[in-house]
Protein backbone atom coordinates (compact mmCIF):
# COMPACT_ATOMS: atom_id res chain seq x y z
CA UNK A 1 0.00 0.00 0.00
CA UNK A 2 1.37 3.22 -1.25
CA UNK A 3 1.89 6.01 1.63
CA UNK A 4 -0.26 8.59 2.55
CA UNK A 5 0.64 12.26 1.34
CA UNK A 6 0.71 13.84 4.83
CA UNK A 7 3.19 12.68 7.16
CA UNK A 8 6.45 10.47 7.93
CA UNK A 9 5.94 6.78 7.64
CA UNK A 10 5.80 5.45 11.29
CA UNK A 11 5.41 8.79 12.38
CA UNK A 12 2.28 9.52 14.34
CA UNK A 13 0.83 13.02 13.26
CA UNK A 14 1.54 16.30 15.64
CA UNK A 15 -1.00 19.14 14.85
CA UNK A 16 1.02 20.84 11.94
CA UNK A 17 -0.03 17.11 10.23
CA UNK A 18 -3.22 17.48 11.21
CA UNK A 19 -3.65 21.63 10.33
CA UNK A 20 -2.04 20.25 6.62
CA UNK A 21 -5.07 17.46 6.25
CA UNK A 22 -7.81 19.57 7.43
CA UNK A 23 -7.02 21.72 4.77
CA UNK A 24 -6.41 19.62 2.63
CA UNK A 25 -10.64 18.59 3.13
CA UNK A 26 -13.06 20.87 0.78
CA UNK A 27 -16.78 20.97 0.77
CA UNK A 28 -18.45 18.94 -1.65
CA UNK A 29 -22.04 19.03 -0.60
CA UNK A 30 -24.59 20.92 1.10
CA UNK A 31 -25.34 19.90 4.58
CA UNK A 32 -28.67 22.57 4.32
CA UNK A 33 -30.02 21.51 1.46
CA UNK A 34 -29.30 17.59 1.68
CA UNK A 35 -30.36 17.36 5.59
CA UNK A 36 -31.44 20.69 7.26
CA UNK A 37 -34.18 21.41 4.72
CA UNK A 38 -35.44 17.77 4.76
CA UNK A 39 -35.38 17.48 8.64
CA UNK A 40 -37.41 20.96 8.34
CA UNK A 41 -39.87 19.22 6.25
CA UNK A 42 -40.71 17.20 8.40
CA UNK A 43 -41.77 19.54 11.30
CA UNK A 44 -46.13 18.51 11.06
CA UNK A 45 -45.08 15.12 12.12
CA UNK A 46 -41.66 15.19 14.56
CA UNK A 47 -41.08 17.70 17.20
CA UNK A 48 -37.39 19.49 15.59
CA UNK A 49 -34.74 19.10 18.39
CA UNK A 50 -31.80 21.40 18.08
CA UNK A 51 -28.78 19.69 20.27
CA UNK A 52 -26.48 21.71 20.03
CA UNK A 53 -24.03 22.88 16.92
CA UNK A 54 -20.49 22.33 16.00
CA UNK A 55 -18.24 25.05 17.36
CA UNK A 56 -16.24 25.39 13.40
CA UNK A 57 -19.13 27.15 12.27
CA UNK A 58 -22.38 27.20 14.73
CA UNK A 59 -24.83 28.39 12.10
CA UNK A 60 -23.65 26.40 9.36
CA UNK A 61 -23.50 23.03 11.24
CA UNK A 62 -26.36 22.86 13.65
CA UNK A 63 -27.11 19.78 15.29
CA UNK A 64 -30.89 18.45 14.70
CA UNK A 65 -32.75 15.39 16.11
CA UNK A 66 -36.70 14.20 15.31
CA UNK A 67 -38.56 13.52 18.45
CA UNK A 68 -41.79 11.41 17.37
CA UNK A 69 -44.80 13.33 19.28
CA UNK A 70 -46.95 12.09 22.21
CA UNK A 71 -43.81 10.41 24.05
CA UNK A 72 -44.69 8.49 27.29
CA UNK A 73 -42.94 7.51 29.89
CA UNK A 74 -44.50 3.77 29.55
CA UNK A 75 -43.69 3.34 26.07
CA UNK A 76 -40.64 1.93 24.88
CA UNK A 77 -38.02 4.40 23.47
CA UNK A 78 -35.66 3.48 20.33
CA UNK A 79 -32.58 5.77 19.27
CA UNK A 80 -31.86 5.83 15.56
CA UNK A 81 -28.99 7.59 14.07
CA UNK A 82 -26.87 8.19 10.64
CA UNK A 83 -24.18 10.08 9.59
CA UNK A 84 -21.66 9.40 12.41
CA UNK A 85 -19.65 9.17 9.64
CA UNK A 86 -20.29 11.64 6.93
CA UNK A 87 -18.92 10.16 4.50
CA UNK A 88 -21.50 6.97 4.83
CA UNK A 89 -24.33 8.70 2.89
CA UNK A 90 -26.86 6.33 3.10
CA UNK A 91 -27.23 6.50 7.14
CA UNK A 92 -28.34 9.67 6.96
CA UNK A 93 -30.51 9.87 4.15
CA UNK A 94 -31.98 6.42 5.22
CA UNK A 95 -32.62 8.00 8.36
CA UNK A 96 -34.83 10.48 7.15
CA UNK A 97 -36.30 8.29 4.14
CA UNK A 98 -37.36 6.34 7.27
CA UNK A 99 -38.57 9.43 8.70
CA UNK A 100 -40.48 10.70 6.16
CA UNK A 101 -42.39 7.29 4.81
CA UNK A 102 -43.01 5.10 7.12
CA UNK A 103 -42.19 6.38 11.08
CA UNK A 104 -45.68 7.34 11.45
CA UNK A 105 -46.57 3.66 11.55
CA UNK A 106 -44.61 3.36 14.90
CA UNK A 107 -46.04 6.48 16.51
CA UNK A 108 -48.22 4.65 18.46
CA UNK A 109 -45.98 2.37 19.85
CA UNK A 110 -42.46 4.04 20.41
CA UNK A 111 -41.13 7.28 21.47
CA UNK A 112 -38.68 7.57 18.43
CA UNK A 113 -35.83 9.68 19.05
CA UNK A 114 -33.84 10.40 15.13
CA UNK A 115 -30.53 11.66 14.45
CA UNK A 116 -30.06 11.66 11.06
CA UNK A 117 -26.47 13.30 10.48
CA UNK A 118 -24.28 13.22 13.86
CA UNK A 119 -21.68 14.55 12.02
CA UNK A 120 -22.19 17.52 9.44
CA UNK A 121 -19.08 18.83 8.69
CA UNK A 122 -17.81 14.79 7.62
CA UNK A 123 -20.93 14.65 5.58
CA UNK A 124 -20.48 18.42 3.45
CA UNK A 125 -16.29 17.01 3.22
CA UNK A 126 -17.19 13.38 2.86
CA UNK A 127 -15.10 12.16 5.60
CA UNK A 128 -14.93 9.65 8.16
CA UNK A 129 -13.30 11.51 10.53
CA UNK A 130 -14.30 15.49 12.04
CA UNK A 131 -12.10 18.84 11.91
CA UNK A 132 -9.35 17.47 14.51
CA UNK A 133 -8.49 14.20 12.98
CA UNK A 134 -11.17 12.04 15.53
CA UNK A 135 -13.32 9.42 14.49
CA UNK A 136 -16.59 10.30 16.41
CA UNK A 137 -17.30 6.21 16.05
CA UNK A 138 -14.74 6.04 18.43
CA UNK A 139 -14.46 8.72 20.83
CA UNK A 140 -18.60 7.77 22.23
CA UNK A 141 -16.85 8.10 25.50
CA UNK A 142 -17.13 10.27 29.00
CA UNK A 143 -15.31 13.83 28.38
CA UNK A 144 -15.28 12.53 24.71
CA UNK A 145 -13.03 15.25 22.65
CA UNK A 146 -14.94 14.71 19.50
CA UNK A 147 -17.91 17.47 19.88
CA UNK A 148 -20.06 15.41 18.15
CA UNK A 149 -20.08 12.45 20.06
CA UNK A 150 -20.48 14.52 23.17
CA UNK A 151 -23.47 16.30 21.69
CA UNK A 152 -25.37 13.12 20.59
CA UNK A 153 -24.63 11.51 24.04
CA UNK A 154 -25.93 14.81 26.04
CA UNK A 155 -28.86 14.29 23.84
CA UNK A 156 -29.91 11.24 24.94
CA UNK A 157 -29.22 11.61 28.83
CA UNK A 158 -31.61 14.46 28.49
CA UNK A 159 -34.06 12.28 27.77
CA UNK A 160 -34.09 10.91 31.36
CA UNK A 161 -35.78 7.64 29.58
CA UNK A 162 -34.57 4.50 29.26
CA UNK A 163 -34.44 2.90 25.35
CA UNK A 164 -35.26 -0.53 24.35
CA UNK A 165 -32.99 -0.25 20.78
CA UNK A 166 -30.35 1.93 19.11
CA UNK A 167 -30.65 1.51 15.36
CA UNK A 168 -27.01 2.87 14.12
CA UNK A 169 -26.73 3.37 10.19
CA UNK A 170 -23.71 3.19 8.38
CA UNK A 171 -22.11 2.07 5.07
CA UNK A 172 -18.70 0.31 4.22
CA UNK A 173 -17.20 1.35 1.02
CA UNK A 174 -14.73 1.16 -1.10
CA UNK A 175 -12.89 4.17 0.39
CA UNK A 176 -12.56 2.61 3.52
CA UNK A 177 -9.85 0.54 2.03
CA UNK A 178 -8.56 3.29 -0.33
CA UNK A 179 -8.14 6.35 1.87
CA UNK A 180 -9.95 6.08 5.13
CA UNK A 181 -7.25 3.07 6.59
CA UNK A 182 -4.39 4.39 5.28
CA UNK A 183 -5.27 7.82 6.56
CA UNK A 184 -5.55 6.51 10.17
CA UNK A 185 -2.18 4.53 9.92
CA UNK A 186 -0.39 7.65 9.21
CA UNK A 187 -1.99 9.72 11.69
CA UNK A 188 -0.75 6.56 14.27
CA UNK A 189 2.12 5.84 12.62
CA UNK A 190 1.77 2.68 12.22
CA UNK A 191 1.53 -0.16 8.86
CA UNK A 192 -1.20 -1.86 8.02
CA UNK A 193 -1.89 -4.82 5.41
CA UNK A 194 -4.43 -5.03 2.80
CA UNK A 195 -8.08 -5.77 3.67
CA UNK A 196 -10.95 -6.77 2.12
CA UNK A 197 -14.68 -4.72 1.61
CA UNK A 198 -17.49 -6.83 1.77
CA UNK A 199 -19.79 -6.87 -1.36
CA UNK A 200 -23.15 -6.74 0.59
CA UNK A 201 -25.08 -5.61 3.43
CA UNK A 202 -23.98 -6.59 7.32
CA UNK A 203 -24.77 -5.87 11.06
CA UNK A 204 -22.60 -5.52 13.97
CA UNK A 205 -24.27 -6.90 17.13
CA UNK A 206 -22.37 -6.19 20.50
CA UNK A 207 -20.04 -9.17 21.72
CA UNK A 208 -20.89 -8.51 25.34
CA UNK A 209 -24.65 -9.26 24.96
CA UNK A 210 -25.51 -10.62 21.67
CA UNK A 211 -28.62 -10.58 20.62
CA UNK A 212 -29.33 -12.90 17.93
CA UNK A 213 -32.86 -13.09 16.94
CA UNK A 214 -33.01 -9.57 16.72
CA UNK A 215 -29.80 -9.55 14.51
CA UNK A 216 -31.53 -11.80 12.08
CA UNK A 217 -34.79 -10.25 11.96
CA UNK A 218 -32.86 -7.42 10.32
CA UNK A 219 -30.73 -9.59 8.30
CA UNK A 220 -34.04 -11.06 6.40
CA UNK A 221 -35.80 -7.64 6.39
CA UNK A 222 -32.82 -6.55 4.24
CA UNK A 223 -32.26 -8.96 2.33
CA UNK A 224 -35.36 -8.50 0.61
CA UNK A 225 -34.06 -5.08 -0.51
CA UNK A 226 -30.35 -5.62 -1.10
CA UNK A 227 -27.96 -8.60 -1.04
CA UNK A 228 -26.68 -9.75 2.16
CA UNK A 229 -22.14 -9.39 2.64
CA UNK A 230 -20.92 -13.33 2.27
CA UNK A 231 -18.08 -14.24 4.88
CA UNK A 232 -14.32 -14.40 3.42
CA UNK A 233 -12.18 -17.58 2.85
CA UNK A 234 -11.45 -17.63 6.51
CA UNK A 235 -15.26 -16.93 7.57
CA UNK A 236 -14.69 -13.40 8.30
CA UNK A 237 -16.26 -10.13 7.84
CA UNK A 238 -13.55 -6.70 7.76
CA UNK A 239 -11.25 -9.27 10.13
CA UNK A 240 -14.44 -10.38 12.88
CA UNK A 241 -16.00 -14.03 12.41
CA UNK A 242 -19.44 -14.02 11.11
CA UNK A 243 -21.40 -15.41 13.82
CA UNK A 244 -24.72 -15.88 11.70
CA UNK A 245 -25.30 -14.84 8.06
CA UNK A 246 -24.40 -11.37 7.98
CA UNK A 247 -23.28 -10.96 11.46
CA UNK A 248 -20.21 -10.07 13.32
CA UNK A 249 -20.08 -8.70 16.86
CA UNK A 250 -17.75 -5.79 18.40
CA UNK A 251 -17.61 -5.26 21.95
CA UNK A 252 -19.31 -1.96 21.58
CA UNK A 253 -18.84 -0.02 24.91
CA UNK A 254 -15.26 -0.85 24.88
CA UNK A 255 -14.31 0.72 21.43
CA UNK A 256 -16.25 3.73 22.05
CA UNK A 257 -19.13 3.42 19.62
CA UNK A 258 -22.69 4.98 18.62
CA UNK A 259 -24.51 1.82 19.47
CA UNK A 260 -22.97 1.48 22.77
CA UNK A 261 -24.63 5.13 24.27
CA UNK A 262 -28.34 3.92 25.36
CA UNK A 263 -26.93 0.79 27.42
CA UNK A 264 -29.63 -0.63 25.29
CA UNK A 265 -30.49 -4.29 25.22
CA UNK A 266 -30.36 -4.43 21.54
CA UNK A 267 -28.01 -2.44 19.60
CA UNK A 268 -27.69 -2.63 15.62
CA UNK A 269 -24.82 -0.97 13.58
CA UNK A 270 -25.52 -1.76 10.02
CA UNK A 271 -23.24 -1.65 7.06
CA UNK A 272 -24.27 -0.90 3.46
CA UNK A 273 -22.11 -1.40 0.43
CA UNK A 274 -22.90 1.50 -1.85
CA UNK A 275 -19.72 0.34 -4.52
CA UNK A 276 -21.47 -3.27 -5.21
CA UNK A 277 -22.19 -2.95 -8.87
CA UNK A 278 -25.27 -4.78 -7.37
CA UNK A 279 -26.50 -1.31 -5.25
CA UNK A 280 -27.71 1.84 -6.35
CA UNK A 281 -27.94 5.46 -3.72
CA UNK A 282 -32.18 4.06 -3.36
CA UNK A 283 -31.37 0.72 -2.57
CA UNK A 284 -28.64 1.84 -0.64
CA UNK A 285 -31.68 4.19 1.21
CA UNK A 286 -34.50 1.83 1.08
CA UNK A 287 -31.82 -1.49 2.43
CA UNK A 288 -31.55 0.98 6.29
CA UNK A 289 -35.13 1.74 5.96
CA UNK A 290 -35.79 -2.01 6.11
CA UNK A 291 -33.26 -2.46 8.76
CA UNK A 292 -35.19 0.21 11.26
CA UNK A 293 -38.42 -1.76 10.02
CA UNK A 294 -37.18 -5.19 10.93
CA UNK A 295 -35.58 -4.06 13.93
CA UNK A 296 -38.96 -2.03 14.94
CA UNK A 297 -41.05 -5.29 14.28
CA UNK A 298 -38.78 -7.87 15.85
CA UNK A 299 -39.41 -5.76 18.83
CA UNK A 300 -43.40 -5.33 18.73
CA UNK A 301 -43.43 -9.20 18.15
CA UNK A 302 -40.55 -10.12 20.90
CA UNK A 303 -39.45 -7.41 23.49
CA UNK A 304 -42.79 -4.99 24.06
Amino acid sequence: MQHYPIGTPGVAWGEQEKQQWRASQTVKRSYQTQVVDKIAALSDSFELVRYGALSYDVARYPLLALKSPNWQADKPTVLITGGVHGYETSGVQGALLFASTIAQDYFEQFNLLIAPCVSPWGYEVINRWNPLALDPNRNFVANSPAEESAALMKLVAAQNLPFLAHVDLHETTDTDETEFRPALAARDGKQIAPGEIPDGFYNVDDSVSPQPEFHKAIINAVAKVTHIAPADKDGNIIGSPVVQPGVIEYPLKELGLCASITGAAYTCTTEVYPDSPKATDEICNQAQVAAVKGALDYLLAHAV
